[in-house]
Parts: C-alpha cells; structure tokens; sequence
C-alpha cells in the first residue's frame, strides 16, 4: 500500500475498508472480498479487519436479506477463517461466532433463488474527501441467483453497470428528459435515470417474470408506481413499467411514447430479435412521425458486450438497411470508474453505441 505518511496510509485503509464493505453488499465474489480485506490490512486479513467484517458488513444485512443471502454470507466467513488460520494473525472469536450462527439458523426455501444485491455509486471525485460521504446513490435489487436456468432478466450484468455509471456521470444529458428503456432487466438504468432527474422513465421487458421483479425493484427502492394509492408521490407520475414484446409491438403503440432518448443495456445477443429490436428503435427515434409535435430529434444509447462478433455484425447490418446510424461513443465519452470495489466488474469489455436515424 503505498502512501506519502501515516495521514495517508490512513486515508488508503479507510478507502479500502468501505470498498470492502460495499463489496460485500455488493455480492462481489469471495476472491474479490479476500483481496480487498488483505489489502485493506496491508498484507493480511488483521484483527481489526476482522472486526471491521463481522461488524460493519453483516451487521448490515436487513432479516429478509440475510435469509436469502447466507449461503454467500457463510461461504465468505468460510474463507476468511480458512486465510486467517493460515496466516500468523489470531482469528478473533466474532468470526466463529458468527459463522455458528448461520450454520443453525434455517435457509430459504430450495425453490427460492432470490438474492438481494446493494450497488454503491460512489462520487467521481472520491480521492481527497471523506469516504463516509462518498456513497452518491444506492441501488436495492432483487437479482436471480439462478440465470443459466432461464431467469437472465432477472441477474446484472455489465452493460447496465457501466450505462449507469454513463448516466450518473452526466446528469445533464438526461435530467428533464423523457427516457424509453428497452429490456431493462431488473430496473438499475431506471433507478439511475430517476436519481438524476429525468422527467419520465418508461422501463420496459417482454419477459413477465422479469418485469414483475423489476417492479419490485422500484418499490425496494421507494419510486412509486401505483399512482392510485398515491397520485402525489413525486415518482407516481414518472417511472412507469410496461411489457414490451419486440415482435409484437405495433408501430401506434411505440408513437405513442414519444421518447427524448432511448436506451439499452446487454440487449444485442440474439440474431433471432436483432430484426424485431432494430425496428423497435427506428419507430421510437423516427421524429417525422409524431406529427406536427417537432422537437429535437430522439437518441439512443446502447451499451453492449460484443460477445460474438457475428451477431454483432448482423445488427450493424440490419440497422444500416433501416437507416440507423451507429456510432461507438465509448472513447468519446468520459466514465469515471463510480465502481472501484467491483473488482469482478470488467468496464473495458462494455462499448457504448449512439444510435440516430439517418436523415434522407
């Protein structure tokens, strides 16, 4: 750990202790929290970072969390005894302690695979400032433990981290503008979009299970949507949550939305849509067709990991022939890492595209 001082060396082991602790909320897997926790000792998982675990992160952990989340609670304590045990430093009695406690105590059950997940924006200017006041915004969500079983709507991946991180890094570009989210999975982009303000976030998914636990998402995260109970909560009137199937969404029914800017995150993988996706876009950001209602022309946002490049190629090709244009904005665009504790996140596999329709 290399620092310039005592006052220093302090500073880098508070930072690393809240990337710990928001690490663990965070779900990170074990390898990350162990190298965050021997960092943060400077060497070694130390009796005072022991007692930073057992306190600061499980002390956390709501009772409906915990009874979801203690498989993955108990196998981090697991791994930090067995590091511990095999180093020169003395186990402190609170991590058997506390791992005794989840051995006892009953699991979810089997056919719940629900876990709760805390995603920590922090500041992009967090060196130099106090890290307790370095949180900018936290996102509940209600994720699938399960997605090779089919719930992929239902998990997080790395395109909506880093479009959120787009987002919160420029609140100007959204804030005071009607968003149109296409696939939005379990709800992160929309709860970015509302923390910096955006007028109207329509989120959408044509998965049922998915749009069910992304309205649950919103409720953990206390963005209202049933106007009728409360017409004066000051999110009744501007998240909204709507089934969206590609292929049948008619062309009145998209017109009707009238978007400022459209966005997607991890929503290029499978050939079979790409067609239905790409018509979907070009219905939203055709500005001619909402009459005589002119305003600044739409865009669209899409951040994507091109994990086949066929695939990828073929939506190009598709979006060509509909006269879209598509730009990789992902050089252009600054992002601070808002992320530094999640370490199992890979930023630089995620490309941002700005998608326009093509003036004839």
């Amino acid at each position: 750990m290399e620092t310039d001082g005592n006052g220093s060396m302090e500073e880098s082991r508070s930072k690393l202790l809240l990337y710990l602790k928001l690490a663990f909320l965070a779900m990170e897997p074990s390898n990350c929290l162990l190298s965050l926790a021997i960092e943060a000792g400077g060497g070694c998982i130390t009796q005072q970072v022991q007692n930073f675990i057992v306190k600061e992160c499980f002390a956390k952990n709501m009772k409906e969390t915990t009874m979801n989340n203690q498989a993955y609670i108990k196998g981090i304590l697991k791994k930090v005894i067995a590091n511990v045990e095999s180093s020169s430093v003395c186990a402190e009695d609170c991590l058997y302690e506390e791992l005794a406690h989840y051995l006892t105590i009953g699991g979810p059950p089997e056919e719940n695979n629900i876990i709760y997940r805390e995603i920590s924006f922090l500041s992009s200017d967090l060196d130099g400032k106090d890290c307790s006041n370095s949180v900018n915004l936290v996102a509940a969500l209600r994720c699938s433990s399960n997605m090779l079983e089919g719930d992929t709507g239902c998990s997080l991946w790395p395109s909506s981290l880093f479009l959120s991180e787009v987002i919160l890094s420029h609140p100007e570009m959204f804030s005071n503008k009607s968003c149109f989210e296409v696939g939005s999975g379990v709800g992160l982009v929309g709860i970015a979009l509302s923390h910096v303000g955006a007028s109207k976030v329509t989120l959408t998914d044509g998965d049922m299970s998915s749009l069910a636990n992304m309205k649950a998402n919103l409720e953990l995260n206390k963005l209202c949507l049933d106007v009728a109970s409360d017409p004066m909560h000051p999110c009744a009137q501007k998240v909204e949550c709507r089934h969206l199937a590609w292929e049948l969404a008619s062309k009145a029914e998209l017109q009707d939305q009238r978007p400022d800017i459209v966005l997607g995150a991890d929503i290029i993988y499978n050939p079979e849509c790409i067609p239905d996706l790409v018509r979907v876009f070009s219905i939203l950001l055709d500005n001619d067709s909402f009459g005589e209602d002119k305003r600044e022309a739409p865009s669209a946002y899409i951040a994507t990991v091109i994990r086949n490049l066929d695939t990828f190629n073929y939506f190009l090709t598709v979006a060509g022939k509909s006269m879209l244009s598509v730009v990789d904005v992902t050089a252009k665009t600054q992002v601070p890492n808002l992320l530094p504790y999640m370490r199992s996140y890979d930023r630089s596999s995620v490309h941002l595209l700005r998608v326009s329709l093509l003036s004839e």
